[in-house]
């Protein structure tokens, strides 16, 4: 099995749809740190699991310094964020998402 990691920065903003009273609700901004874990039996023809310039194509081009309410189709939670990062990249597993220090969401796709 092949595995790669990419870790990127990013800076972006959003604002939480909670059904409780909390100041994420108010529109907000973080420097994210993103992990990208990806894996193969095979590589594929260019001897790669995964392109990391199409990663950093998904994450960095379309979320960085954006309002993530507005490029992204659901609430944009930490957890949220994860599971999208993970169903767009090729041969994504595991993404943790990093909104602050302390605060990490992971999502890891079943086997």
């Amino acid at each position: 099995m092949y595995y790669v990691t990419k870790r990127l920065e990013i800076s972006a903003a959003h604002r939480l749809a909670l059904d409780y009273e909390s100041k994420c609700t108010s529109l907000h901004g973080h420097n994210w740190i993103v992990t990208v874990h990806c894996r193969a039996k095979e590589l594929n023809s260019n001897g790669m699991v995964t392109d990391f310039t199409d990663i950093k194509r998904l994450v960095t081009d379309r979320l960085d310094h954006a309002c993530l309410n507005d490029v992204l189709p659901f609430n944009p939670t930490a957890e949220n964020i994860a599971r999208w990062i993970c169903d767009n990249v090729d041969n994504c597993y595991r993404v943790d998402v990093q909104e602050s220090e302390g605060n990490i969401a992971s999502y890891e796709k079943d086997l």
